[in-house]
């Protein structure tokens, strides 16, 4: 399982940057993006994303996040 930030979705509000432990979301060019290397996959930023763009998905890990 994996996480992933729909940057369709994204409104750049941060609160995932915010409550991430592991600091493994930034913000670039106005959107989330998730650095998997670092994301323990613990999902405490789905429900701190006010605009819904962020869930699991039950895929394979690996990819950008997008």
């Amino acid at each position: 399982m994996r996480i992933v930030i729909h940057a369709d979705r994204c409104q750049g509000s941060g609160e995932c940057i915010r409550v991430c432990p592991e600091k493994a979301i930034s913000m670039v060019d106005g959107k989330a993006v998730l650095d998997e290397s670092r994301c323990n996959f613990d999902g405490i930023c789905i429900p701190a994303c006010p605009h819904g763009a962020i869930e699991f998905d039950e895929g394979e890990l690996g990819g950008c996040g997008f």
